[in-house]
């Protein structure tokens, strides 16, 4: 059992979290939900309220934290190096579905609370930082543009999922499979496109050569 006494309250906020998202698929993502969570973990609701002085939204950036935490610890370095790139983006987004399945209801109002306009920044931060986690345990070392745009794009495919994700009631969320499927193929066809673009030694168009051959064409 695990003993919350001698935590601070940033390692309470983290260990917390995933109580505090089960309470809040009943309660939404307030204090109701904090004092709930603490109870059924043995905490001092009082304490535990502090850990959480930004209000929804640091109960919401924990929960997310406790679900980045949790893949690391699941997808070692040996797990990882034994698949394909393609294979390794997929098992990480589809681990983080799993950790969330059954609390589709605390995600649909996380979701809701992240759109407000005073939360979008904070929310695009949490989004980016998930992106950045799964590409590193990916293996992905770009430290170029390309460090971007992967983050960006797996950012938006991992929202989009979540979209179809807390409204899924297909078998085995058969359809969110197939929804991530279909996306990750895109990306993969995508990098292998801009790969082949990018690759320097890709001989280049020259108009030079062009118009050299037209004057004295190939035999």
């Amino acid at each position: 059992m695990t003993d919350y006494s001698d935590m601070t309250l940033d390692e309470l906020r983290l260990a917390l979290a995933p109580a505090v998202a089960e309470a809040a698929v009943f309660d939404g993502w307030n204090e109701q939900a904090v004092i709930n969570a603490a109870e059924i973990r043995g905490v001092n609701p009082d304490v535990a309220a502090l850990a959480y002085p930004g209000g929804a939204m640091d109960m919401i950036a924990a929960w997310i934290a406790s679900v980045d935490f949790a893949m690391a610890d699941a997808f070692p370095p040996e797990r990882i190096a034994a698949l394909k790139i393609r294979e390794r983006i997929r098992a990480l987004v589809q681990f983080r579905l799993d950790a969330m399945t059954g609390s589709e209801e605390a995600l649909r109002r996380a979701m809701a609370i992240m759109a407000l306009p005073q939360n979008a920044a904070r929310a695009l931060k949490l989004g980016w930082s998930s992106a950045d986690r799964m590409w590193r345990l990916a293996g992905d070392t770009a430290t170029d543009y390309n460090h971007y745009t992967k983050r960006t794009i797996l950012a938006s495919i991992y929202a989009a999922t979540l979209s179809v994700f807390v409204s899924d009631e297909s078998e085995d969320k058969a359809e969110t499979r197939a929804f991530l499927e279909r996306r990750i193929d895109g990306v993969m066809k995508f990098e292998k496109v801009k790969a082949k673009w990018l690759n320097p030694d890709r001989e280049s168009f020259s108009v030079a050569r062009f118009l050299g051959r037209l004057r004295y064409p190939v035999r």
